[in-house]
């Protein structure tokens, strides 16, 4: 049984560099959903989804809490390296169609998604894309024939070539599927 509640918007007035007139939203939680949740204040990261007509809260997963959550999906992981230097550890999900990271590094020039810290499943393709030979090259038929790929397959691409571009010292690892 769903335990359904009616509040009321908390709405405060922006102060510091916002503009005039700009307003804060807030909600206050019941304390026995945010127990229920596994939240307190040393674990506070909230993943919060709007579809439109819902606000959806829950809390944010780590990389291992989200593998296991989802070890039946069809999960990716991927490194991505500067040179010897692991910058950004991604999980793709292709069955949910969503990622999750974690950068090791604080420098975003040399994370996979720059300052993007929770990048959505079109960057996730996006990024993929980038690190191949583009979809337009002339040759590119000839190109795939010579690495063993049937047709334009980023992912399949990158685990040919390791994502790696002439003009930088990235590279990509792709992992086994289990997370």
């Amino acid at each position: 049984m769903m335990d359904k509640r009616n509040i009321r918007l908390i709405v405060n007035n922006s102060g510091g560099t916002s503009s005039k007139g700009s307003k804060t939203y807030r909600v206050t939680i019941p304390n026995n959903w945010i127990e229920r949740l596994g939240l307190n204040e040393n674990r506070r990261d909230l993943s919060i989804a709007f579809d439109g007509e819902k606000i959806i809260i829950s809390p944010k997963l780590s990389m291992a809490e989200y593998v296991a959550k989802h070890s039946n999906n069809n999960l990716i992981r991927l490194k991505f390296y500067d040179k010897d230097t692991l910058c950004t550890s991604i999980i793709a999900d292709y069955t949910a169609k969503e990622i999750r990271i974690k950068n090791y590094i604080n420098d975003n020039n040399y994370t996979a998604f720059g300052i993007n810290t929770a990048p959505d499943w079109s960057d996730y393709l996006s990024f993929l894309e980038e690190r191949c030979i583009p979809r337009t090259r002339s040759g590119l038929k000839e190109y795939l024939d010579a690495i063993g790929v049937d047709e334009y397959d980023p992912l399949e691409i990158i685990k040919k070539t390791k994502g790696r571009m002439a003009e930088d010292n990235y590279r990509i690892e792709v992992c086994k599927n289990d997370g």
